[in-house]
């Protein structure tokens, strides 16, 4: 890992009307409109989708990373986030983060380890310690037979 501290540029680019397309050095760009809940189509990443995307990307690869690092062998894991959007305070931003977590073990493996790792992973999660909504992980861990 490079030092700190890190700096990420992406660059947004649109019309009048149509996709806004965010750019960065080295990936393709990325299309995005509003979410249908602010009248936007609903077929296109939108800053709130991205926000809670980049939570779960986060989380995966934070688990990915510290299973490496314990040991843990583990075959898939699957995450859903829900992000609550909510008016506090006159202020419109998102209140609540909801990550469903769903690991699959080897036969064999240690639940209560990678139980303790999905927990580590929420908490050292960089995109969750930058944001302000309240924080809930509901873990469940199975096995393949």
């Amino acid at each position: 890992m490079q030092s700190f501290p890190h700096h990420y540029r992406v660059a947004a680019s649109g019309e009048y009307e149509g996709e806004v397309a965010l750019a960065t050095p080295g990936l393709p760009p990325l299309p995005t409109m509003p979410p249908r809940e602010f009248d936007g189509p609903g077929d296109r990443w939108s800053p709130e989708t991205l926000l809670v995307g980049a939570i779960a990307d986060c989380f995966l690869l934070s688990f990915r990373a510290l299973a490496r690092a314990a040991k843990i062998e583990w075959l898939a894991l699957d995450c859903d986030v829900e992000g609550v959007l909510d008016r506090e305070q006159g202020t419109t931003r998102f209140t609540h983060y909801r990550i469903d977590a769903r690991l699959l073990l080897p036969a064999g493996a240690d639940p209560a380890s990678a139980e303790r790792i999905l927990h580590r992973a929420e908490q050292v999660c960089l995109i969750s310690n930058s944001l302000n909504g309240r924080r809930e992980l509901r873990t469940q861990i199975e096995f393949v037979h």
